[in-house]
């Protein structure tokens, strides 16, 4: 069994209204969906949250790479690509496309297997733990407790939310939506804090020791993902774990991070870091080093994913992604009790893709 073609397209889902974290605003969120159909009819699939561009890309130029590839030689599908884009620069689209196509790929080869991805993988778990991820800098102070209060009641032992609005220029309403956001959640859940790069140096410490009065227990990028000797400065001058890693690209981007000491959690995003394949590779890398692990966003990817990698600390369930893979995928996870529990029945990611609902969403690249 061969793949016979890759279909692409890209959608642009809006938001119920619109967000901000501390550095960025948006109204809206692009997936780009790769189907790999195999020429047994077989189809996989795969997307990544990265920008249309990417669409293209693997129409015209990552498509001709794998046509041809055997279902099961995910990996050498995957070398091929990733040395195709040597010219044009790996980091940033191109990594992006990649990634989309490399989950298509090991979807379609679970489900010629009749396998759900997580076993193919190699299980060393069915359950993962997971964090809620929102708390936008954009919502109001109700609107903050609502969506918290909601996590919590509904089970979720931790959840995160956003920092440093306005590039840190608005510290004291900081601490008091951390403060709102403890009041919400009580005393039994922990809470996260992502500044998203908004703070300098000196002012993520500073605000550190404020939100550790709240009990904040997780600070992810309290400077720029990139900058690791500002990073490694930071985390041995904070009472929490500080995580960083989201827009790795390859394994080097996490080597360098970890030889740094600029973490005390590493995570990877499968949908910018090369795929499945990448996302693998970044977890045993982190277990090399003895720093957990915890992948971002697009939950129903990297659950399959944290069953497979040797420690998992958490998934994330990003607010935005989830809405979206709900809103156009049968079969996207739901959390129980503050867990996502893997369905061994359905081969592959276990998803459809709700092909008729997208079309509103399609875009014209």
């Amino acid at each position: 069994m061969k793949v016979e073609r890759l279909e692409v397209n890209a959608y642009r889902i809006p938001t119920e209204q619109p967000e901000a974290d501390g550095t960025i605003e948006w109204d809206s969120t692009t997936m780009v969906l790769v189907e790999a159909i195999a020429d047994s009819g077989t189809r996989g699939l795969g997307y990544t949250y990265g920008a249309a561009a990417c669409a293209p890309l693997i129409r015209d130029g990552l498509a001709r790479i794998v046509i041809g590839c055997p279902v099961e030689h995910v990996g050498a599908a995957w070398d091929a690509m990733v040395r195709s884009v040597r010219n044009i620069g790996r980091p940033g689209i191109a990594s992006h496309a990649i990634s989309a196509v490399d989950t298509a790929l090991w979807d379609l080869k679970a489900r010629a297997l009749g396998k759900p991805l997580f076993q193919l993988l190699g299980a060393r778990r069915e359950v993962v733990p997971l964090y809620g991820s929102g708390g936008f800098t954009s919502y109001s102070e109700r609107e903050l407790a609502e969506q918290f209060s909601g996590w919590a009641s509904d089970g979720f032992l931790r959840v995160k939310m956003k920092v440093g609005k306005n590039w840190g220029t608005k510290p004291e309403e900081d601490v008091t939506r951390v403060r709102i956001a403890r009041e919400a959640i009580g005393g039994e859940v922990e809470l996260f804090v992502d500044a998203n790069g908004g703070y300098t140096v000196k002012q993520a410490i500073a605000q550190a020791h404020r939100f550790a009065e709240h009990g904040v227990s997780y600070f992810e990028e309290p400077v720029a993902f990139d900058v690791l000797d500002q990073l490694a400065f930071i985390r041995q001058r904070i009472p929490m774990a500080l995580a960083s890693g989201e827009y790795g690209y390859d394994l080097y981007d996490f080597r360098n991070t970890l030889l740094a000491g600029a973490v005390d959690i590493l995570q990877a995003d499968a949908t910018r870091c090369l795929g499945v394949t990448g996302c693998l590779a970044a977890g045993e890398l982190a277990y090399s080093f003895g720093v957990p692990f915890s992948t971002h966003t697009a939950a129903s990817i990297h659950a399959h994913i944290a069953c497979a990698v040797p420690q998992i600390e958490h998934v994330e369930y990003f607010y935005d992604h989830a809405r979206i893979e709900h809103m156009l995928f049968d079969g996207a996870l739901v959390p129980l009790n503050g867990e996502l529990q893997l369905d061994p029945s359905r081969p592959g990611l276990g998803l459809e893709f709700k092909r008729q609902e997208a079309e509103t969403y399609r875009l014209n690249v």
